[in-house]
């Protein structure tokens, strides 16, 4: 399998129109993407934080057109077997998440945080910023 595995940084940038949301449209438009429902629930908390109301939100969630793929008991273990090698970044569960689910699928991790870039885990990565 291949195809992007899209960090919540990177929905995030396409949802806000911040920098690098246009390399984000045309992964979304292009190509085969997926998400864990991990990341899925970190941008959904974000919308919350903005105070965007519960309507908006669901139908905002009901537009996601990639494939969002359950955090079960293998990925958990993925995301936790990457601890060692993200820790010095500061990676978050959720950013092990998305870079496990992309090992998993021998995808690209598509991110709009800069310190991925760093990264030596064998993962392709992307940072459209």
């Amino acid at each position: 399998m291949s195809g992007y595995v899209l960090d919540s940084s990177a929905l995030l940038a396409f949802l806000w129109r911040e920098r690098g949301c246009e390399r984000v449209e045309a992964v979304l438009a292009n190509e085969v993407v997926a998400m864990s429902a991990i990341n899925v629930a970190e941008v959904i908390t974000k919308a919350i934080d903005l105070g965007l109301p519960e309507e908006a939100i669901r139908e905002m969630h009901a537009n996601f057109d990639f494939e969002q793929i359950p955090f079960d008991s293998n990925a958990a273990l993925m995301a936790a077997a990457l601890r060692n090698g993200t820790r010095r970044l500061g990676l978050s569960l959720g950013d092990r998440a998305c870079l496990a689910l992309a090992k998993s699928r021998e995808a690209i991790a598509l991110t709009a945080d800069q310190p991925w870039r760093e990264l030596d885990l064998g993962i392709r990565v992307e940072c459209v910023r």
